[in-house]
């Protein structure tokens, strides 16, 4: 099976600060890849790595054939038009209707004629569970519908990747599960391949071909739902049943950053 994203080596940093150590990664098309780990793990570092809206400090990104840290600015926007994106939050705009927010990257990047573009929302509309809620305000929507209308304006052009981060955030078990099965659905109905950063254990085990796990910046493992529920990897387990992780604290380090604080509050 083809690989549609091949991440090499890759290391970010945000400051000092590195987030990503050398992480190599492979996902394939048609699958659904889950990108989980505790907070602070580089999830969200990774993902906005993987959509080049963060320049890596060394390493190699692969998105459809194209080495994203490479290309120029028009290249990435071409490449772009390939992929949808559903933000956490949903990242509707308030001030247009649900129906005009699924709309606009079919007027921002096509030509299509006004009733053509009418037409394929309200298909995204049927698909999403939300026909007749097209003349609404975002603000109007429940958690669960503002997360399906965000989705789908991601997939109104058809693309052949589609990320999502965090999807189930904030909805409650009912509505996060027919969100998982609306994932299931879209991946058959439209044979594209998904990327899911998520922290829900449930919807992870739930909806993953494949979960690639990380922490501290590191990939431990990439495997099948299964694999990664019986590793023997003493961290997974801990963020598999939950279990507090026990920090250190150096105290001559602490003070030492204490003591600098203090000096900077001078200055």
């Amino acid at each position: 099976m083809e690989n549609v994203i091949e991440v090499e080596n890759l290391v970010a940093h945000y400051g000092e600060r590195e987030i990503l150590k050398n992480i190599s990664l492979r996902i394939r098309e048609g699958e659904i890849m889950v990108i989980m780990g505790g907070s602070g793990s580089g999830k969200t570092t990774l993902m906005r790595n993987l959509l080049g809206l963060n320049k890596p400090t060394s390493g190699h990104i692969h998105i459809l054939g194209k080495d994203i840290t490479r290309i120029d600015s028009r290249e990435l926007l071409t490449l772009r038009r390939q992929l949808g994106v559903a933000f956490q939050g949903g990242a509707l705009l308030g001030s247009l209707t649900v129906a005009e927010n699924i709309e606009l990257p079919l007027r921002e990047h096509t030509q299509l004629d006004e009733n053509t573009i009418r037409i394929m929302s309200r298909i995204k509309l049927e698909v999403v569970n939300l026909a007749g809620f097209e003349d609404l305000m975002p603000s109007e929507l429940s958690g669960g519908m503002l997360k399906r209308a965000a989705l789908a304006r991601a997939t109104i052009m058809d693309p052949k990747l589609l990320f999502f981060d965090e999807p189930s955030s904030g909805l409650d078990p009912v509505v996060s599960a027919e969100l998982d099965e609306l994932i299931l659905k879209l991946k058959q109905a439209m044979h594209v391949t998904i990327i899911v950063v998520t922290h829900d254990l449930h919807s992870a085990f739930t909806i993953a071909d494949r979960i690639t796990v990380l922490s501290d910046g590191d990939i431990l493992m990439t495997g099948t739902p299964d694999e990664v529920r019986n590793s023997d990897n003493e961290t997974i387990q801990g963020l598999l049943n939950r279990q507090p992780r026990e920090d250190t604290v150096n105290a001559e380090e602490y003070l030492a950053r204490l003591t600098a604080d203090r000096r900077s509050r001078h200055f």
